[in-house]
């Protein structure tokens, strides 16, 4: 095969991908407004192979957003409402005692995670307990009962959400939990223009309705293709010195990471900002990373993975304005 047969090749199957995921992301844009930054880090989540933690006050559309995305790509969805009482057999499931012939006998009754697309709600008011119910499963793409192990269907992506830890009767995600997540995004509240749409939109008799743009197996042909996509070690190495910079005690760390943080990103949280990077590429019909696609996608990638120390936390420091200044002071080459 000739040079150029193999670039016609390269370019078309971007330019698939490319018309598949605006198709995508104009289908979602349809129900959900003013929020297109988070649209597209949730899309990037899904194509990463990752999962998504939302965060943001009540009423912001974040269940809206979870149940278009299902319909669009035309998978199964369903929803857990986390409560401080919930247990992790309501999210997984459990074994029912059931008569069968005359005789009974257990039967195991799949739970809410036996999904394509799960909407973990507020999942910071449930107990740690119930919370650490969906690592496996997020981890793995599993979920064991009594002993038994049971696959998830793929794909498989939770979408969590969780309202600011300042407000009353929540428990802070666990460290390891959080390191689950592939990107953290922080739903802002709609802008003027955007609140006039959602008028419009909702409180008509004019409702749109999204459809399915996308088969589900077409995701999984995409998360393929977005593996491919080379990356120089130049710019693999500068996402590298990004994240060594947010440890403390490695000599990359700026003032502030050595000032504010405890512990930095892990190597999960490198993965992630590399493969979010490749994603933002193909959006953009590119097959080659940039130093640029690593700046963009850094923030939702790292901020939950850095954990602050004493200082930090008194003084309220975001874990965004660290990484901005890591960004500034780590030279491209």
């Amino acid at each position: 095969m000739s040079q150029a047969t193999l670039s016609r090749d390269v370019e078309a199957t971007v330019g698939t991908f490319t018309h598949d995921l605006r198709k995508l992301r104009e289908e979602i844009g349809k129900m959900i407004v003013g929020q297109e930054d988070i649209v597209e880090g949730v899309v990037t989540c899904l194509l990463g192979g990752g999962h998504a933690l939302l965060e943001g006050v009540p009423g912001l559309g974040k269940t809206m957003l979870v149940r278009t995305l299902a319909e669009t790509i035309h998978a199964n969805f369903s929803r857990v409402q986390f409560t401080p009482d919930l247990m992790p057999a309501d999210i997984v499931g459990t074994n029912v005692m059931t008569e069968q012939n005359g005789h009974k006998v257990f039967e195991f009754q799949k739970g809410p995670i036996f999904a394509n697309i799960v909407l973990a709600d507020e999942i910071n008011r449930a107990t740690p307990k119930t919370q650490s119910a969906l690592l496996e499963a997020m981890s793995e793409g599993s979920v064991t009962v009594a002993k038994q192990t049971y696959q998830l269907e793929k794909p498989f992506f939770v979408l969590a959400t969780q309202n600011p830890l300042e407000m009353e009767g929540t428990y802070p995600l666990p460290e390891a939990q959080l390191d689950r997540f592939f990107f953290k995004l922080i739903v802002e509240y709609p802008k003027r223009d955007a609140l006039h749409t959602i008028l419009d939109r909702t409180t008509t008799d004019d409702v749109p309705h999204p459809q399915a743009v996308i088969d589900k197996s077409r995701i999984l042909e995409m998360r393929e293709l977005v593996r491919k996509v080379p990356l120089a070690r130049q710019i693999q190495d500068y996402a590298v010195r990004v994240v060594l910079a947010t440890h403390p005690e490695n000599p990359e760390a700026t003032a502030m990471s050595k000032q504010f943080l405890r512990y930095g990103a892990s190597p999960r949280g490198l993965q992630a900002v590399i493969l979010a990077a490749k994603i933002r590429a193909l959006l953009q019909g590119r097959y080659a990373v940039s130093i640029d696609d690593i700046r963009h996608v850094a923030p939702p990638a790292l901020r939950h993975r850095l954990i602050m120390n004493f200082e930090g936390e008194a003084e309220g420091v975001r874990p965004d304005a660290i990484i901005a200044e890591i960004l500034k002071a780590t030279k491209e080459a």
